[in-house]
Order: structure tokens, then sequence, then C-alpha cells
């Protein structure tokens, strides 16, 4: 078996930050594991820039992980490319005025904060609100070609470009659909490394399922798994308990059963509950149970035949 290449998201404010990095345990772990950092760029001081510098400093690669401010949507999706393209011009002014160095850019493509909350607190009612949606097609195709070009931009300074995607967008590609993207807001983005994100915290009891059903369709990419505590404040969404060690193990092991790309959310987390020196002689080769059920095929194989049902209308 190849060996298992381990990338951490770290997304943690300045202060907090900074005193994570100041345990050189931490450090002492990455190395140790040969493991990456994607660091979430929730803002562009001088001590996120310290700390890239330290984690340089220390061998660990670190990748870029574009955030954007909430009032712009936090993470990047159709309503704002614009303000994307923006935020890299003065990333890329903020990485050369602190000479920072970095393994990749990673755009996570997800929907606006905002509209996550409400739907998350609005349930069913957020249906009519959906429906002009539909009629999105034309907003999809030129957030597309806005974050295409954004791609080529951050290749053509160097750097390669990771994706974190939501995995729903497998199951659009296999029916040649976009109506899940234009209900959410999301764009399928062409990239040189997808990372799919299958957190099976948030999908208790049927996690394993989760990642049994989509890990054989990722084609090259990376797995992230989670969640093992941390993350940004979306009220509904990680107000879940996190992974414990025999669940975080267990989806390790289930993870490379597809891919030696293993991500895992958060570093943060995983700190906390003391995972990463348990890590350092984790034996990655160990069966992992097998998972019970089929509740998540039978759902994709549902979904699959409404999307093809609606692969010929764009919108």
């Amino acid at each position: 078996m190849p060996p298992t290449r381990l990338t951490f998201f770290c997304e943690l404010e300045p202060g907090p930050l900074t005193a994570l990095f100041q345990d050189a345990t931490v450090l002492g772990h990455l190395r140790a594991l040969g493991a990456s950092v994607s660091l979430g760029v929730l803002d562009l001081t001088p001590e996120r820039a310290d700390v890239v510098r330290r984690l340089g400093e220390a061998g660990v690669p670190v990748i870029a992980w574009q955030l954007l401010p909430k009032d712009q949507g936090y993470w990047f999706n159709q309503g704002n490319a614009a303000h994307a393209q923006a935020r890299y011009t003065d990333f890329r002014a903020w990485t050369a005025t602190h000479a920072l160095r970095w393994d990749g850019v990673g755009l996570d493509i997800e929907p606006d904060i905002h509209e996550l909350t409400r739907a998350l607190q609005a349930r069913w009612r957020m249906v009519p609100a959906l429906l002009p949606r539909l009629w999105r097609g034309a907003r999809l195709r030129e957030a597309r070609e806005a974050y295409a070009a954004l791609v080529a931009r951050i290749r053509a300074d160097g750097h390669r470009v990771d994706s974190y995607q939501l995995p729903f967008l497998l199951d659009e590609r296999r029916a040649r659909a976009t109506l899940l993207q234009r209900l959410t807001g999301v764009v399928d983005v062409g990239v040189d490394r997808e990372v799919w994100m299958l957190y099976t915290s948030l999908v208790r009891p049927h996690g394993p399922e989760l990642l049994a059903s989509y890990g054989p369709h990722v084609r090259g990419g990376g797995v992230g798994v989670g969640i093992t505590g941390g993350g940004v404040d979306v009220p509904g969404l990680i107000e879940v308990p996190p992974l414990t060690w025999e669940e975080f193990a267990r989806d390790l092991r289930l993870a490379r059963r597809f891919t030696p790309d293993v991500h895992v959310f958060s570093l943060e987390g995983c700190v906390r509950q003391d995972f990463l020196a348990r890590l350092r002689d984790f034996d990655w080769t160990a069966p992992a149970p097998p998972p019970s059920g089929g509740r998540v095929d039978t759902v994709r194989r549902v979904a699959g035949g409404l999307l093809r049902a609606s692969a010929g209308w764009r919108g």
C-alpha cells in the first residue's frame, strides 16, 4: 500500500491560530506524519503570515485555503465570484509582502453561509423560495466561466489548484445535470486536485455508508473525513458531537481504501482530542468493518433518476 498523504484543515481566527502553533508538539507531530496543512485564509494579517512561515520553516507544506468575509458568503459560490477574484488579488499582495510560500491554493465551493443558515433553520419552508433558482442557468454558466478564469490565474502564478467539493456534484456529473448546482448556488469547477468532503459525523448513523458509496468514485482525488471538532459557526450544521477516536479510525481506514490522499477536518479538533500522537503509529492496514445497510446508495439511485430527468433543462 502506498504511503498515506495526510492533510489537516485548520480554520481558526488569529489568536487561537497563533496559540495552536506555539505548541511545539503540534509541529513535531505534523513533521513526523509527513502531513500538510490546508490553512483557512480567514484574514490577511501579520499573525497568519507568521504561522505560515513557521510551518514552512518546520518543513510542513501549507495550502492556502481561500475564504471570504462572512458578509460576502464565506465560501466560494455562484453569487460571489467577483469577490473571490478580488480576494485572490489581495491574497497575492499579502503573499508578496510577507514572502510566503505555498504548496497550493484551495477553493472551497459551498453555498452562501447566510443562505445555508436560513435553509437549516427553515427546513422545508425554504422550498418555495428555491423554485425561482431553477431558472438560474445563465448565472451558473457565468460563474463557471469566472471561476475557470480564476483557476487559470492561480495556475499562471505557479500554484496547484485544489477544490473542496460537496459529494452530490459526483451525482450531477454522472447525470449530466446542473439542477442541484442551480438550487444550492455551488459551482462545478475544474481544478488540479479535487477533495470530496465526506464528513460522516454530519450523517450519523449512516456515515460509513456515505464513505463506502462515494469513495469508489473519487477517481484520483482526495477524501475529506471528519468532523473531529472545530469549524465555522453555522447554527444547525456543526452542532453535532465530533468523531470519537473509534469513528475517526474507521473513517480513515475506509477512506484509505479509495485513495492515499486523505484530508482531515480539522487539525484543531485532532489536537483537542489528542489524535495526532495516536496517528503516529496508526495501523492503516487493519480491517475496517464493512458498512451495514445501503440507505445512501438507495437515496443516490433515486436522486440520480431525478437528476437524469432534469438534465435537459438548463434554465
